[in-house]
C-alpha cells in the first residue's frame, strides 16, 4: 500500500530523476523521514566498517564463495546476506563466512522481497558502514584505476551516493554448466555503448539515503548522487552514456543456458513478472567482445 501511494504522490513530478527520488521517500514516509533525520543528527558514532554489502539471493550457494572472497580482497568488511527462502547449500556455504563475523546472515522468504530487505539492512545497519553497496550475486564490483572499491569511494565523500555502470556479459556460447568461477568461465561481454550498460548499481552513505527507489537508484535524504567520473548526476541513468573506465560492475546475467533456466526457475525478489521469460536470456546474452582482463 505504502507503495502504491508513493507512485501516486510522486506521479506528477516531471523530472525523471527527482521522480524516482521522492518515489523513495514517500514510501519511506513522512513521518518516519523526520524521526530519521533526528537521529542521523544526533547520532555522532564512528562506523564500524567502511565499505558493507548488501543484497538478497535465493538458491545461489555455488556462487557465494566466489562473489565473496572477490569483494572481500578488494576492500568490503561485512556481508549483509538476505536469504529469500534458499533450499540448497546456501546456508552451509555461508557459515564459515557467518562464524568468522564476515557475513550478518538474515532469513528472509516470500514474495517481492527485494525493497524489503534493502530497507531492513538500512534500519539495522545505518550507522555500522561508511558505504553500502547495493548489488546481485551477479554482479562484481571492478576497481579499473585503482586497486581496491574503498580507494575510489575515498574520492566520493562529498556525495550521497554512486551510480555504477554494468558491463553485461554473455553465455560465451556455453549451454551447460562447466566448472569453474564465473569471472573464468563467461569472458565475453556487450560492447560498451549498448543500451543496457547503462543501468546502474548504487553504492550509497547510509546516514544521506533512507533507502533504495528500485535496485538501483538511492532515496537520498540530503546530497547529491555521482558518476564514477565523481561528476554529479544530472541525467537519469538512462538517458546518459554508460561509464567503464574508472570503475564497473561486471553484471553475469545469464550464465550458461543451463543456469539461466536455474535462475528463471528460482524467480525474482522483486517486481511483478515473478518468473523471467526465454525473451530475458536473449536480451542478456551479449558476446560481442572478449575481455582483456584477467580476473584471479
Amino acid at each position: 500500500m505504502k507503495k502504491f501511494i508513493a507512485e501516486i504522490l510522486a506521479a506528477p513530478i516531471p523530472n525523471k530523476m527527482a521522480r524516482n527520488r521522492y518515489r523513495g521517500l514517500f514510501r519511506y514516509g513522512i513521518c518516519n523521514l523526520i524521526r530519521l533525520k533526528k537521529l542521523i543528527k544526533s547520532n555522532r558514532s564512528k562506523p564500524e566498517h567502511y565499505l558493507s554489502v548488501c543484497a538478497i539471493a535465493k538458491n545461489e550457494g555455488a556462487y557465494f564463495k566466489e562473489w565473496i572472497d572477490w569483494h572481500h580482497a578488494l576492500g568490503v568488511e561485512k556481508f549483509y546476506i538476505y536469504d529469500n527462502g534458499s533450499d540448497d547449500d546456501t546456508r552451509e556455504v555461508l557459515n564459515p563466512y557467518i562464524k568468522s563475523g564476515l557475513v550478518d546472515y538474515t532469513f528472509f522468504p516470500g514474495l517481492r522481497r527485494q525493497l524489503a530487505a534493502y530497507d531492513d539492512c538500512m534500519e539495522r545497519h545505518r550507522f555500522a558502514s561508511r558505504w553500502i553497496a547495493i548489488i546481485d550475486l551477479d554482479e562484481f564490483i571492478v576497481p579499473v584505476r585503482e586497486g581496491s572499491i574503498p580507494a575510489f569511494l575515498k574520492r566520493c565523500e562529498a556525495f550521497a551516493a554512486v551510480e555504477i555502470n554494468w558491463l553485461v556479459y554473455g553465455s560465451s556460447g556455453q549451454k551447460e554448466k562447466k566448472p569453474g568461477g564465473v569471472m573464468e568461465r563467461f569472458r565475453f561481454h556487450a560492447k560498451a555503448d549498448h543500451p543496457l550498460n547503462r543501468m546502474v548499481k548504487s553504492i550509497v552513505d547510509p546516514r544521506r539515503v533512507c533507502s533504495m527507489t528500485g535496485c538501483h537508484e538511492a532515496a537520498r535524504i540530503s546530497g547529491r548522487a555521482c558518476d564514477s567520473h565523481l561528476l554529479p548526476v544530472k541525467k537519469h541513468f538512462r538517458d546518459r552514456p554508460a561509464q567503464h573506465d574508472v570503475i564497473r560492475i561486471n553484471h553475469y546475467a545469464v550464465k550458461s543456458y543451463e543456469e539461466f533456466l536455474g535462475k528463471k526457475a528460482r524467480g525474482r525478489a522483486r517486481g511483478r513478472v515473478r518468473h523471467r521469460t526465454e525473451e530475458y536470456f536473449y536480451q542478456y546474452d551479449l558476446n560481442d567482445i572478449e575481455d582483456e582482463q584477467t580476473y584471479e
